[in-house]
């Protein structure tokens, strides 16, 4: 089973590139399921219910997110009526929404789970790791085609992660930096990884955003409101992972990078 992964689809720009390309690269690249992370695809932070439906009609089948997953207050409003958008599943019991779900694709069940790493993040997370676990004995039951949105900031928790998950995890994948990473690889028990697939925005950007504010913040150490860049070119970053249907293990795993105007 062949699968389509964008990172951080940022804002406008990110949305019309997935419009332009998707079905294009599906086709190309032999894919049945796509899944983007969308936590900054409604203005560079969050998403919306219009957002949601739009991102569904270019294609999109399931959807993960991190730490903006709730920006836009009206996600809570809808979050808990869909099961193709996920949040983290290591927040605590009671936030709403779920973690992780099982699809079906010919017949053939996969699942998707979403978790976010503590690192320079929200150190009141529950154990990513310890989270893993308990989703991974409840799910291996139903399949082992599983595939894991890792959304963190530092390299070293996601490529601890992916180790451990090694074997269990039939891909996981970092989002959150925006920058792709050349590390794609398949690890020694069959788990295909890569530390960040990096966004799909505006190239000339700080990851996404437009470049005054950042850089007055780096300057003056002062906070400045982030606006999404909307003038620039966009890149389109995404993953293609090949999965053996019976193993659950990686058969292949590459990058794609696009510049659109």
């Amino acid at each position: 089973m062949r699968f389509l992964i964008f990172g951080d689809i940022v804002g406008k720009p990110g949305r019309k590139a997935v419009a332009q390309s998707l079905k294009t690269l599906k086709e190309k690249e032999g894919a049945e399921v796509v899944i983007a992370n969308v936590e900054n695809s409604a203005g560079g932070f969050g998403i919306t219910r219009k957002v949601y439906e739009e991102l569904k009609s270019y294609g999109i089948d399931i959807f993960t997110s991190g730490n903006h997953i709730w920006d836009k207050k009206e996600v809570y409003e809808f979050i808990d009526k869909v099961e193709d958008l996920l949040r983290p599943a290591n927040y605590p019991k009671g936030v709403p929404g779920r973690g992780y779900g099982i699809y079906e694709r010919r017949g053939i069940r996969f699942a998707v789970v979403n978790l976010m790493g503590r690192i320079f993040l929200d150190p009141n997370l529950d154990n990513p790791f310890r989270a893993f676990d308990s989703i991974y004995e409840e799910i291996s039951k139903e399949t082992n085609i599983i595939l894991v949105d890792f959304h963190a900031e530092t390299t070293s928790e996601k490529w601890a992660f992916g180790i451990y998950a090694d074997g269990r995890a039939s891909v996981v994948y970092g989002t959150h930096t925006h920058v792709p990473t050349a590390d794609e690889t398949i690890l020694k028990k069959g788990t295909a990884y890569i530390t960040d697939v990096g966004m799909t925005g505006a190239m000339y950007s700080v990851i996404g955003m437009h470049s005054k504010e950042p850089i007055e913040r780096f300057l003056y150490a002062l906070p400045r409101r982030f606006k999404v860049e909307e003038k620039e070119g966009v890149v389109l970053n995404a993953l293609v992972v090949d999965i053996d249907e019976e193993s659950g293990k990686a058969r292949e795993i590459k990058r794609v990078r696009e510049f659109l105007t």
